[in-house]
């Protein structure tokens, strides 16, 4: 039986990831089998670069963490080598970040995740990843109030011209 020194670390690790995870925008569950130390830790860094946390843990300690914010849904998600991705702002940016990689290399999937206290699919989070980004929209946006304007100003401009050339 374990010691009660090792007890009692394992419940301080469950207890400091279910904090994190109840204060999280997003908590994702990847299989990271089948990628090479040199890819892992360039999904590491752009994975921090997004403000994200980027761990592997023992499915046990994850599964209890995600037990005492009340979410057991994702327990069958928790077999195997399994990573956990935790941001605690913006979730897009990381998830758009695992989704590229996971696209990028067949073995590294997504199981499943928590988005903003809920559970989600695989589906629900690859079609999120799949959306554009803020900054992306803002300029469609821009773009087709630009473009609205434009075509104002030279319906203008054309009634203008007609005016002054009825005008002569």
């Amino acid at each position: 039986m374990a010691s009660e020194k090792i007890i009692q670390q394992k419940e301080e690790e469950v207890k400091e990831l279910a904090a994190k995870m109840k204060d999280a925008s997003v908590v994702i569950l990847v299989n990271y089998r089948g990628i090479n130390v040199a890819d892992d830790t360039a999904l590491r860094k752009s994975v921090r670069a997004t403000g994200a946390e980027y761990a592997v843990i023992k499915n046990n300690i994850t599964r209890r963490a995600l037990a005492e914010n009340g979410i057991t849904e994702l327990d069958e998600a928790l077999v195997g080598p399994t990573a956990v991705i935790i941001a605690q702002e913006e979730y897009l940016p990381a998830l758009k970040a695992i989704y590229k990689f996971a696209k990028a290399n067949e073995f590294y999937t997504i199981k499943g995740g928590v988005l903003e206290g809920k559970v989600s699919t695989v589906e629900e989070l690859t079609t999120l990843a799949q959306l554009p980004s803020r900054e992306e929209l803002i300029a469609k946006l821009a773009g087709c109030l630009l473009a609205n304007v434009s075509k104002l100003a030279a319906t203008l401009d054309a009634v203008r011209v007609k005016k002054e050339e009825e005008a002569k």
